[in-house]
């Protein structure tokens, strides 16, 4: 391996050279207290900046091993170095000056919630640390600036590692109680399954956000408190004692006026199936991790999905156990959306009336009476969602504004109201026993059919050279076929989509080879990861920086929306 004076003497002489000389530098560099690895030089300084990693040696680097000993302290104890990173990267970037990205020093800036990303990883078995960023390669015009890169290089680098990845640098009770909050989380979502629970909003949370660009706590919200009727206490290794609503297994109903606190509280819950920093608000707001947000989705494709249980007897004969469409109702789109939840083995519901089908929702009673059931194609999900609770074992949580009949079939029924929960249960039931809901004989649904078979598109298939981008939170293309994610809202990061492409490229290789069922294929691809990380679909000549970990249920999403890459 050459080392840091190879570098500085390698960079005076490539020094007002043309452009591509820079390709020279690519290699390992050993420094006083870790190595600098530049993974692939830009083409110009106009073009994406420059891949670098740092990686500090366990034994340099001097944290325990308890920083790292459960994957939840790891996750938390990598998003917390990461954060530090940024903080002090941001001050340098583009203190080195030049044209185009000269000078740029980029890292992953992570939200509010805590993600595995490949920004910042440890290997559990030496205490390395890596962390992956970017860097503007300076140039005046397309000229070498290398006095503007040994600045970056041999004063900025240095100084950014040396305050913010070593133990000795580091803030100890700030750790501590990143680490601590990571255990908590842990044994909060241990209680669920250990206690019937769903989930559990914290007394004390903050639910709003600042604004609907902005993931921070709104100052001045209203903290949440339990109904005593639902008040739980869960022991916690270091926070102790921590009371706050639990939402059993079952149906959930969440009512009230509007502008009193319902999509807030559905909103932080579709939230908790992620951990959050301390000083989020909803740091103990925590929710089923398998939990998916249903919605009516217009337009969007359907591949094969045996939508049976709520459509069927089209007049057009169209076939439902195998139900294709490019161009989705609402109510088939729905119908879909809860098909592939269940078959990407979600164990809770979470459903807005506001975004959801009427017709899929429900069928009033004068409705009922005047177009026969036998008139009416769609089963609506009133009539199933007992039976997806008994039969199947999925909850759910619904907020519903204005839709009565749901009294009849939930377990528990919440009212917001100014803000505030109240368990409204048996006053409900007993008004609901006034407006009884017309359900006539509903045929028992047969098991949805979830071996569906995956395979990769003809031309995908025979396509070598993959090109990828993503549109922020929206979706992603491979290629030139566009993924429209827009309204999978669990996704929260850009970088989750990065993955999600990163992912099915790899599976093109790996697992969509015609035999093997899409959760075969997607289980498959998970434990792959869980054994080697990142490296099992990004693992290329360089790991790219800019990955951030997404559900399997985000997975089957992506999968179900590709148009033109896969087959099902």
């Amino acid at each position: 391996m050459k080392n840091a004076s190879d570098l500085r003497n390698l960079l005076m002489r490539i020094d007002h050279r043309g452009y591509p000389a820079y390709k020279d530098t690519k290699d390992k560099y050993q420094f006083d207290q870790y190595v600098l690895s530049i993974d692939h030089v830009q083409g110009d300084p106009f073009a994406s900046p420059s891949k670098v990693s740092v990686i500090v040696p366990g034994r340099i680097a001097g944290f325990g091993k308890e920083c790292y000993e459960t994957k939840e302290r790891r996750i938390a104890f990598q998003d917390f170095l990461l954060r530090r990173m940024y903080l002090k990267v941001k001050d340098f970037s583009f203190k080195a000056k030049g044209s185009g990205k000269s000078g740029l020093i980029g890292i992953s800036r992570p939200g509010q919630e805590i993600l595995e990303r490949s920004a910042c990883t440890v290997d559990p078995a030496t205490g390395n640390l890596t962390v992956r960023m970017e860097v503007g390669f300076p140039a005046n015009g397309r000229t070498i600036n290398a006095g503007e890169l040994i600045k970056i290089l041999f004063d900025f680098l240095p100084l950014c590692v040396r305050q913010t990845l070593l133990a000795a640098t580091c803030p100890k009770a700030g750790l501590e109680k990143v680490l601590f909050l990571a255990d908590d989380q842990k044994a909060i979502r241990d209680a669920l399954s250990e206690n019937g629970l769903v989930a559990f909003v914290a007394d004390g949370a903050v639910l709003p956000r600042k604004s609907g660009v902005s993931s921070l706590p709104m100052k001045e919200a209203v903290p949440f408190a339990s109904p005593e009727s639902m008040k739980v206490t869960l022991t916690l290794p270091h926070r102790g004692a921590l009371t706050g609503m639990g939402i059993q297994k079952g149906v959930t109903l969440i009512v009230g006026g509007g502008y009193h606190g319902k999509s807030t509280l559905l909103e932080a819950l579709m939230a908790g199936v992620y951990n959050h920093i301390a000083g989020d608000g909803r740091e103990y707001v925590i929710t089923d991790d398998t939990a998916v947000k249903l919605r009516a989705e217009d337009g969007r494709s359907i591949k094969k999905a045996d939508i049976s249980m709520f459509i069927r007897n089209l007049p057009n004969g169209r076939d439902t156990v195998a139900f294709y469409t490019e161009d989705a109702s609402g109510s088939t789109s729905q119908a879909a959306n809860t098909i592939e939840a269940m078959e990407a083995g979600t164990g809770l519901f979470l459903i807005d009336e506001d975004t959801s089908a009427t017709n899929f929702m429900i069928r009033d009673d004068l409705m009922q009476r005047v177009v026969s059931r036998d008139a009416e194609p769609i089963i609506p999900f009133i009539d199933r969602i007992r039976e997806i609770y008994t039969a199947y074992g999925i909850s759910t949580i619904l907020v519903a504004g204005s839709c009565g009949s749901y009294f009849h079939k939930s377990d528990c029924i919440v009212q917001m109201k100014k803000y505030a929960p109240m368990e409204i249960t048996d006053f409900a039931k007993k008004e609901a026993e006034n407006y009884p809901y017309l359900t006539g004989d509903l045929p028992a649904a047969q098991a949805p059919d979830f071996r569906r078979i995956v395979k990769t598109d003809a031309a995908f298939a025979r396509e070598n050279r993959i090109k990828m981008r993503t549109d922020g939170t929206d979706g992603f293309s491979i290629n030139k076929s566009e993924v429209d994610m827009r309204y999978v809202e669990q996704l929260v990061d850009s970088e989750q989509l990065t993955s999600l492409a990163y992912i099915i490229k790899s599976m093109k290789l790996h697992d969509f080879d015609g035999k093997k069922t899409l959760q075969e294929a997607i289980s498959g691809i998970y434990k792959r990861i869980g054994a080697k990380g990142f490296a099992v679909f990004a693992g290329g000549e360089y790991l790219p920086g800019n990955l951030a970990m997404p559900r399997p249920q985000e997975l089957y999403a992506a999968i179900n929306r590709c148009r033109d890459l896969i087959q099902i």
